[in-house]
């Protein structure tokens, strides 16, 4: 029988992994209403960590053959979920272009 604090530390690992992937990306970074470059490698190296120690605690949970079910929907959730609240947010306002020039 699978563990359920397990799993959802699995789920809740898988979440924060996705977040930190997308933030990687410089839209969902000012999306958020960060200035500047996002901090990539730190983002990105927090993302998949989080998504291996997802893994780590789906194969603690249960053994392998259920851990390979049950990885891929939990990050397929955690994808859908973050999605989603990217979704959600309301897009920051950009500057105005200036008026053409009249002729």
């Amino acid at each position: 029988m699978a563990d359920p604090l397990l799993l959802a530390g699995a789920l809740l690992l898988a979440i924060a992994g996705m977040a930190s992937l997308a933030l990687s990306m410089e839209a969902h970074w000012e999306q958020i209403g960060r200035t500047g470059p996002p901090p990539r490698l730190l983002l990105r190296t927090l993302g998949w960590l989080g998504l291996l120690l997802s893994l780590a605690c789906c194969l603690a949970a249960d053994h392998v053959s259920m851990a390979a079910l049950v990885w891929p929907m939990t990050i397929a959730a955690a994808a859908a979920l973050v999605a989603l609240c990217l979704s959600r947010l309301p897009e920051r306002p950009r500057k105005p272009s200036p008026p053409p020039p009249r002729t």
